[in-house]
Protein backbone atom coordinates (compact mmCIF):
# COMPACT_ATOMS: atom_id res chain seq x y z
CA UNK A 1 0.00 0.00 0.00
CA UNK A 2 2.78 2.10 0.59
CA UNK A 3 4.15 1.64 -3.06
CA UNK A 4 0.90 2.36 -4.18
CA UNK A 5 0.83 5.89 -2.59
CA UNK A 6 4.69 6.47 -3.72
CA UNK A 7 3.54 5.83 -7.28
CA UNK A 8 0.46 8.33 -6.98
CA UNK A 9 2.21 11.25 -5.60
CA UNK A 10 5.11 10.53 -8.21
CA UNK A 11 2.49 10.64 -10.60
CA UNK A 12 0.93 13.41 -10.06
CA UNK A 13 4.56 15.38 -9.46
CA UNK A 14 5.45 14.14 -12.72
CA UNK A 15 2.45 15.72 -14.25
CA UNK A 16 2.55 18.77 -12.75
CA UNK A 17 5.59 19.50 -13.56
CA UNK A 18 5.01 18.45 -16.97
CA UNK A 19 2.08 20.84 -17.33
CA UNK A 20 4.47 23.83 -16.01
CA UNK A 21 7.48 23.03 -18.63
CA UNK A 22 5.14 23.14 -21.26
CA UNK A 23 3.45 26.39 -20.05
CA UNK A 24 6.56 28.18 -20.06
CA UNK A 25 7.21 27.00 -23.47
CA UNK A 26 4.74 28.53 -25.29
CA UNK A 27 5.78 31.86 -27.28
CA UNK A 28 4.74 34.82 -26.28
CA UNK A 29 2.07 36.30 -28.96
CA UNK A 30 4.10 39.09 -31.27
CA UNK A 31 2.20 42.19 -31.30
CA UNK A 32 0.30 43.22 -34.67
CA UNK A 33 2.49 45.42 -37.04
CA UNK A 34 -0.06 48.35 -38.42
CA UNK A 35 0.01 47.64 -41.93
CA UNK A 36 2.21 49.78 -44.58
CA UNK A 37 0.48 51.73 -47.59
CA UNK A 38 1.65 49.95 -50.65
CA UNK A 39 2.60 53.22 -53.20
CA UNK A 40 0.98 53.01 -56.61
CA UNK A 41 2.92 51.40 -59.18
CA UNK A 42 3.15 52.61 -62.55
CA UNK A 43 3.25 55.88 -61.77
CA UNK A 44 5.38 56.61 -65.22
CA UNK A 45 4.42 55.10 -68.82
CA UNK A 46 7.47 54.02 -71.35
CA UNK A 47 6.94 56.33 -74.09
CA UNK A 48 8.79 55.07 -77.13
CA UNK A 49 9.12 58.32 -78.72
CA UNK A 50 11.22 59.96 -75.82
CA UNK A 51 13.31 56.56 -75.46
CA UNK A 52 14.27 57.11 -79.47
CA UNK A 53 14.82 60.86 -78.23
CA UNK A 54 16.87 59.95 -75.51
CA UNK A 55 18.79 57.27 -77.51
CA UNK A 56 19.98 59.99 -80.32
CA UNK A 57 20.78 62.35 -77.79
CA UNK A 58 23.36 60.38 -76.55
CA UNK A 59 24.56 58.90 -80.19
CA UNK A 60 25.25 62.55 -80.90
CA UNK A 61 27.24 63.26 -77.89
CA UNK A 62 28.99 60.44 -78.10
CA UNK A 63 30.13 61.55 -81.62
CA UNK A 64 30.95 65.05 -80.10
CA UNK A 65 32.91 63.30 -77.44
CA UNK A 66 34.99 61.24 -79.84
CA UNK A 67 35.76 64.25 -82.12
CA UNK A 68 37.15 65.99 -78.90
CA UNK A 69 38.95 62.80 -78.59
CA UNK A 70 41.08 63.23 -81.61
CA UNK A 71 41.99 66.98 -80.77
CA UNK A 72 42.86 65.88 -77.61
CA UNK A 73 45.36 63.45 -78.90
CA UNK A 74 43.91 60.44 -78.19
CA UNK A 75 43.81 57.64 -81.25
CA UNK A 76 40.71 57.22 -83.36
CA UNK A 77 41.01 53.87 -85.39
CA UNK A 78 40.70 54.39 -88.68
CA UNK A 79 41.19 52.30 -91.72
CA UNK A 80 44.74 52.17 -93.01
CA UNK A 81 44.83 52.99 -96.50
CA UNK A 82 47.74 50.25 -97.10
CA UNK A 83 44.49 48.13 -96.18
CA UNK A 84 41.99 49.67 -98.77
CA UNK A 85 44.61 49.33 -101.81
CA UNK A 86 44.95 46.10 -101.62
CA UNK A 87 41.54 45.21 -100.81
CA UNK A 88 40.78 47.26 -104.34
CA UNK A 89 43.72 45.89 -106.15
CA UNK A 90 42.38 44.25 -109.49
CA UNK A 91 45.39 41.17 -108.67
CA UNK A 92 43.99 40.31 -105.44
CA UNK A 93 39.97 40.47 -106.41
CA UNK A 94 40.64 38.14 -108.97
CA UNK A 95 42.56 36.05 -106.46
CA UNK A 96 39.53 35.72 -104.33
CA UNK A 97 36.85 34.94 -106.75
CA UNK A 98 39.27 31.98 -108.33
CA UNK A 99 39.40 30.68 -104.79
CA UNK A 100 35.58 30.90 -104.13
CA UNK A 101 34.99 29.46 -107.15
CA UNK A 102 37.30 26.34 -106.38
CA UNK A 103 36.35 26.28 -103.34
CA UNK A 104 32.61 26.00 -104.05
CA UNK A 105 33.38 23.11 -106.59
CA UNK A 106 35.23 21.43 -104.27
CA UNK A 107 32.06 21.28 -101.33
CA UNK A 108 29.75 19.49 -103.20
CA UNK A 109 26.29 18.59 -101.46
CA UNK A 110 26.62 15.99 -98.84
CA UNK A 111 23.09 13.90 -98.56
CA UNK A 112 22.70 13.73 -94.90
CA UNK A 113 19.52 11.25 -95.43
CA UNK A 114 21.91 8.86 -97.96
CA UNK A 115 24.21 8.15 -94.87
CA UNK A 116 22.18 7.42 -92.69
CA UNK A 117 20.50 4.67 -94.81
CA UNK A 118 23.97 4.03 -95.96
CA UNK A 119 26.30 0.58 -94.70
CA UNK A 120 29.24 0.67 -92.65
CA UNK A 121 31.31 0.02 -96.06
CA UNK A 122 30.16 2.95 -97.46
CA UNK A 123 30.02 5.18 -94.49
CA UNK A 124 33.10 4.92 -94.94
CA UNK A 125 34.12 5.55 -98.43
CA UNK A 126 32.13 8.83 -98.02
CA UNK A 127 34.00 9.82 -94.32
CA UNK A 128 37.46 9.28 -96.74
CA UNK A 129 36.01 11.19 -99.77
CA UNK A 130 35.40 14.15 -97.36
CA UNK A 131 38.86 14.12 -95.82
CA UNK A 132 40.35 13.98 -99.03
CA UNK A 133 38.38 16.81 -100.23
CA UNK A 134 39.12 18.97 -96.81
CA UNK A 135 43.07 18.03 -97.75
CA UNK A 136 42.39 19.75 -101.16
CA UNK A 137 40.52 22.15 -100.13
CA UNK A 138 43.70 23.01 -97.57
CA UNK A 139 46.04 22.76 -100.46
CA UNK A 140 44.07 25.29 -102.42
CA UNK A 141 43.91 27.77 -99.11
CA UNK A 142 47.09 27.90 -98.63
CA UNK A 143 48.43 28.12 -101.94
CA UNK A 144 45.83 31.32 -102.51
CA UNK A 145 46.98 32.75 -98.95
CA UNK A 146 50.57 32.52 -100.34
CA UNK A 147 49.85 34.02 -103.95
CA UNK A 148 47.97 37.11 -101.89
CA UNK A 149 51.10 37.01 -99.80
CA UNK A 150 53.26 37.52 -102.96
CA UNK A 151 50.74 40.15 -104.38
CA UNK A 152 50.94 42.42 -100.94
CA UNK A 153 54.87 42.50 -101.21
CA UNK A 154 54.98 43.66 -104.74
CA UNK A 155 52.49 46.18 -103.97
CA UNK A 156 54.35 47.27 -100.68
CA UNK A 157 57.60 47.50 -102.95
CA UNK A 158 55.59 49.61 -105.18
CA UNK A 159 54.19 51.98 -102.99
CA UNK A 160 57.59 51.96 -100.51
CA UNK A 161 58.14 55.13 -98.75
CA UNK A 162 61.65 56.56 -99.43
CA UNK A 163 61.35 59.47 -97.06
CA UNK A 164 64.48 57.73 -95.29
CA UNK A 165 66.31 58.12 -98.60
CA UNK A 166 65.70 61.66 -99.29
CA UNK A 167 66.63 63.01 -96.08
CA UNK A 168 69.76 61.28 -95.82
CA UNK A 169 70.23 62.83 -99.47
CA UNK A 170 69.62 66.07 -98.21
CA UNK A 171 72.78 67.90 -97.70
CA UNK A 172 72.93 70.43 -94.29
CA UNK A 173 71.72 73.74 -94.83
CA UNK A 174 70.05 73.77 -97.82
Amino acid sequence: MFIKRIFKIGLAAIMASALTTTQAQVPKPKPEKPKKEKPERGGKKWDPAKAKERLKTAFEQRKKRRGDAKKRGHKVRKESAFGKLVRDDAKIKELREAFRTAADKMKGKFDRKAFKDATDEEKAALREKMAESRKEWIEKMKSHRQEVQKRMKELHAEFKNNRDEVIDGNKPGD
